[in-house]
């Protein structure tokens, strides 16, 4: 899994599914973690109109630019859901941070021949 995830972050421009305005959540912590290394951030969030200052889209396909990495900070229920709209938009390198991941999505992205990284925070590399 090394190399993928050397892949994953070698790569510009990240969205994170299940961004948050909240400070105490991960969703928000790693908006600001991807954002202080230099990558381009678009949270998604369909409650809300920004994260940490960058507009927040409702759905991936709303992103003005196709992203590099789609990195989940969902729950399991809602990240099996939006991984089909990943496969529909040919976003194939999926990041499942821990808490987001099931095996469920698991399989479906090793099934549709998504690239997937999960139970490793992308905060750690």
């Amino acid at each position: 899994m090394q190399e993928l995830i050397n892949e994953f972050i070698s790569q510009k421009k990240f969205a994170v599914v299940g961004a948050t305005d909240n400070p105490q959540k991960y969703g928000n912590q790693i908006v600001k973690n991807l954002k202080s290394r230099g990558y381009e951030v678009y949270p998604v969030n369909p409650k809300l109109a920004e994260v940490e200052g960058f507009p927040c889209y409702a759905k991936l396909e709303d992103i003005p630019v196709k992203v590099d990495v789609v990195d989940f900070v969902s729950p399991p229920q809602a990240t099996e859901e939006i991984l089909k709209q990943c496969k529909e938009l040919g976003l194939d390198r999926i990041w499942l941070q821990p808490g987001s991941e099931s095996d469920k999505s698991i399989s479906y992205c090793h099934e549709n021949n998504l690239k997937v990284v999960h139970s490793v925070c992308v905060m750690m590399n």
